[in-house]
This record gives C-alpha cells, structure tokens and sequence, in this order.
C-alpha cells in the first residue's frame, strides 16, 4: 500500500507542477506538442485538439513539449513558440509550475487546520525532562532549564523562540553545537553533540519537550495558520538550502529511498499525516525547482534574465554547457541522496 501512496503523492505533485507551465503556455498561445506525466516508454496517450496528452511507464517527473525547445517541430511560427513570446511571459510560464506547487500546498495546509479546527502552539524551549544515558543528560542538562541561544559551527547562532525550532536545528547541525542556558537564574554553557537514532531515522539529543497547548479556530482563522505554516516552511527550505551550500546537513538530503521510508511512516499516522507530507514534498519540488541550474525552472528564468541584458539570445553552446554542467550536478546530488538512504537502511 506504500507503493500506491508513494505513486499517487508523487503523481499529484508532478501534475499539478506540469499543468501550471501548461495552462500558461497556452493562455500565451504558445504551441504544446504533448503533455507527459512520467518518463520513458508511453504507456496510454489521447491527442487533443493540438496536444498529445500521455501517460508514461515512469512515475517520476513530466514534461510539457513546447514549440521553440529542442526536438519540437521546426515549423511552427515564431510568435507561437517559447521564444517567440516576451522574455516577461516567458519567465511566467517558467515559473507557473512553482506557483502551482505552492498553491497546492497552501490548499492543503488551510484544509487541514479547517478540518481539524483547532492549532497547535508551539512549547516554550524549556525542558521537560532528560532522557537516561542519552548526549543531552551527558552533556549536563536538566529538567527546567531553558534555551535561550544556540551556537553552530559555522559560526551562526539562534535564539529560539519555541522548541520547534531547537528541534529542527538539531536535525541541521550534527556536530557539537554550545547552548546557553537559563537555569535558577543564572545562564550556564553547555555543549552537546546529537546521536543519530536509525530506528527513527533522526538526529537527537534526548531531550523532552514540554506538552503542546491547543487553541480552537474558526474556518477563516485556517487561512491565516495555513499561510503562516506556508511561510514558516519555505523559510525553513531556504535555510536548509543556504546550509547546504555550505557543506551543512549534507547527510540529511534524502533520496527516493528516504521519501519512500518517510511515506510508509506517515501512512500508519493517517491521511492527515499524508496529506502534511504532500504539502511539503509539493513546496520542496517548487523550491528546488527556484535553484539557478539551467536545467531547472529557475535557471531557464536566470538565462531569460540575463539575454534581457545582454539583449541577444544565449551563446548556443554556452547554454548547451550549463545545460550539462548542471545535469552532472543534479546526477551527484541524486547519487549522494540515494548513497545516504542505502547506508540508513543498514
């Protein structure tokens, strides 16, 4: 039944992120020879009134053919291709499939509080207890302290304001972080390094967060929590992603494996759990997709950006160089994930 879920979220991601370069294209007039859900052989295809749309053997990925992209037919007009059209409308259509993955997952998010009616806030970074023999009763904390900074080994710090935020830097930073806290009055030192937990597939230090209160919303207060925890995530994604520009937090990018094992977990949660899950993968398909590597969305925007500069198209060999310097990037990246998610297994 993993599998099945597995496909399906994937599955609506892909499509929601494809219909958005789609819907634009066209309400730009651009000619769409096929709209492709999956990758390799066609395993079901309907040819539309100008668009072939198919299904294909591999549930990863899709694609939208577009007049004026390599290896689309040649002879339709110029004012009818990507190229063709303003850069402005050209970036649009570039970028439509993030704002779908992003639209998608506020959906999601808003339904989820409305359905549920209630919101979770956030405890306090104040210990609630300290788990036996485990780094965090090592290192000398104690029930009642609280964290008040956190210094990393980049050299950046953080003052939490709840212990979400103590938790989510724990996964980040897996080497000896020095926290500062309050206790009876007095701030004391602390330094801790996190153990990696295989069971759960997670970094920890073994420390017990006080209980969560709960407040009861109305409909219209979802939009504004699901908003705030769309805006909350994103930010997240970009630290995540300026630490890793860094080398920080390299061996906690997971690959298909590691999304495969997160979906199985969130299955035995319930559909809600899935549904969180989906909201997330859609906002980091439409993230990673804003990274400036040409073969990606944003770097087909960062190339529109810079020939509105230069005011001439692209040397054809320079772009076809980006264009293979950033698959190469992208194949490390997926080898690096995948190696990680084979190493976690056993």
């Amino acid at each position: 039944m993993t599998f099945i879920y597995f496909i399906v979220i994937l599955g609506i991601i892909v499509l929601v992120h494809e219909i958005g370069h789609l819907i634009s294209a066209k309400a730009f007039n651009v000619y769409c020879k096929e709209f492709a859900i999956g990758m390799g052989p066609v395993i079901f295809s309907k040819q539309g009134k100008e668009t072939k749309y198919s299904l294909r053997a591999f549930p990863f990925g899709g694609f939208v053919s577009m007049a004026g992209e390599d290896g689309v037919d040649s002879d339709i007009p110029l004012n009818r291709t990507i190229k063709g059209i303003h850069p402005a409308k050209r970036a649009l259509v570039m970028l439509a499939g993030i704002i779908m993955n992003v639209i998608l997952a506020w959906v999601i998010l808003v339904s989820i509080f409305i359905y549920q009616g209630k919101v979770v806030i956030p405890p306090k970074p104040i210990i609630a207890g300290v788990v036996i023999d485990s780094p965090a009763e090592l290192a000398g904390f104690q029930l009642g302290d609280e964290i008040t900074k956190m210094d990393f080994s980049d050299g950046t710090s953080l003052y939490p304001k709840d212990f979400n935020e103590v938790v989510y830097y724990v996964q980040l930073y897996h080497n000896e972080t020095i926290y500062t806290v309050l206790r009876n009055g007095s701030s004391l030192i602390i330094k801790a390094t996190p153990s990696f937990n295989a069971s759960e597939n997670r970094y920890y230090l073994g420390l017990q967060l006080p209980d969560a209160n709960t407040k009861d919303i109305q409909v219209w207060d979802a939009f504004y929590y699901g908003s705030d925890r769309l805006v909350g995530i994103v930010n997240d994604m970009f630290i995540m992603i300026s630490r890793l520009v860094k080398g920080i937090g390299l061996d906690s990018v997971s690959g298909p494996i590691g999304i495969y094992q997160v979906t199985a977990q969130q299955a035995s949660y319930g559909i809600l759990s899935l549904l969180y899950l989906t909201a997330l993968l859609s906002l980091n398909v439409g993230i990673f997709n804003l990274l400036p590597l040409p073969i990606l969305d944003g770097g087909r925007v960062f190339i529109i950006l810079i020939e509105t500069v230069i005011r001439r198209p692209l040397n054809k060999r320079a772009e076809q160089a980006l264009m293979l310097a950033s698959v190469i990037l992208l194949i490390f990246l997926m080898v690096l994930a995948t190696g990680q998610d084979i190493v976690r297994l056993f």
